[in-house]
């Protein structure tokens, strides 16, 4: 693994702790007596999956850095390799928490057009990284 990798790397996992924080959060809205938070069910979930996205997410940005240098891949695809899937894992589960703000919300606001920045990100490190892959193992058959 590259230098860049495992600075990356380190940094995800003591960026993990501040998840886990949220999920704390969360269970604590669901178990206390927080005014507005249970009545608002698309909140509700909005939070929740919000959560749940940043979690997966930098679970996969860990799994993707082990291939980023294997990958057949110029330095800017290796870059957008490496940082697409932690930058999804912020702009999804902000559009999802900033777009239901308001306890009142009954509909997300326009801050939900992050998420699809953040899955344009998440494709594109996904699939170049995919076709990396194959063409370093093409390669090696070669």
């Amino acid at each position: 693994m590259s230098r860049h990798s495992r600075m990356f790397a380190g940094t995800l996992l003591v960026i993990i702790p501040s998840v886990m924080y949220g999920g704390l959060t969360l269970l604590g809205l669901l178990t206390g007596n927080v005014p507005g938070y249970m009545d608002n069910p698309i909140r509700q979930n909005l939070w929740r999956a919000g959560h749940a996205h940043a979690g997966v997410y930098l679970v996969l940005s860990l799994v993707m850095l082990r291939y980023v240098d294997e990958a057949e891949l110029s330095p800017f695809w290796k870059w957008v390799a490496r940082t697409g899937a932690p930058i999804a894992a912020i702009l999804i589960p902000a559009a999802f928490f900033l777009s239901v703000v308001s306890p009142t919300a009954t509909r997300p606001n326009g801050l939900i057009n992050l998420a699809y920045l953040g899955a344009l990100f998440l494709a594109a490190s996904v699939l170049r990284l995919g076709v990396g892959l194959i063409r370093a193992a093409r390669r090696m058959d070669a």
